[in-house]
């Protein structure tokens, strides 16, 4: 009993280990001999409206709204340098809610609808102010059937800008080998788990930057005579 124990505490570690780690998007589920990873921005958060957040209505209030400013770490994606592509990245999204009492409140911050990623996502990373508190930041997301997955991107215990990344298990299905015109998953939205010592007063937290490493060779491989099977 207790060597079955030891062994599941040692599993779960390695699990968390993995999903916090910032690994190399080179090594992470290669399931292809040629790959073109390519680092791409999903959502800025420029628009607050796109974004609506919810909580628990016995709980607490929840609001958002958008706030001028950016991280000073934050670097150009070379390829948008490159053609010299100006997106608007001016606002950032911040989250404010407010406990009644301490209790186990998950805080959802969704997009109006799933952001679909392209390629084969490899990591999945944001800029995110924590506030220092031990709330645990998730991100949601759909696989290729639609089943949905909750990657732990770890604790909020931390001041000030930092980027926050998860690696994308190789056990999240993103394709269909039979089709080749259908791959990648689709980011649901985000899910604060609060730490019940810590549910109490007002909570602020922002985000900025939403961007994945992502494999494009099947995207850029496509036979651009093949047939659409979407009929």
């Amino acid at each position: 009993m207790k060597r079955a124990l030891i062994l599941a505490i040692l599993v779960l570690s390695a699990t968390l280990l993995f999903a916090q780690q910032d690994s190399d998007p080179e090594s992470l589920g290669r399931d292809t001999a040629q790959q073109q990873l390519q680092e791409v921005s999903i959502s800025k958060f420029e628009d607050s409206g796109f974004w609506r957040v919810y909580m628990p209505i016995d709980q607490g209030l929840i609001e958002s709204r958008r706030f001028e400013g950016s991280p000073i770490g934050k670097e150009l994606l070379p390829e948008e340098e490159a053609l010299g592509i100006a997106t608007p990245d001016d606002y950032v999204l911040g989250v404010k809610a407010s406990f009644f009492r301490r209790g186990n409140a998950e805080l959802y911050i969704q997009p109006i609808r799933p952001l679909q990623v392209p390629g084969i996502t490899k990591t999945i990373s944001m800029w995110v102010v924590g506030r220092n508190f031990n709330h645990r930041l998730n991100v949601v997301v759909a696989d290729y059937f639609g089943n949905v997955n909750i990657l732990d991107m770890g604790k909020l215990n931390f001041s000030g800008w930092k980027r926050m990344t998860v690696a994308v298990p190789p056990t999240i299905v993103q394709r269909d080998y039979h089709y080749n015109d259908r791959m990648g998953l689709q980011i649901i939205g985000f899910m604060i788990e609060p730490d019940l010592m810590e549910t109490y007063g007002t909570y602020y937290v922002y985000f900025d930057d939403l961007r994945v490493y992502t494999d494009l060779f099947a995207e850029e491989s496509r036979d651009p005579d093949d047939m659409v099977d979407s009929w």
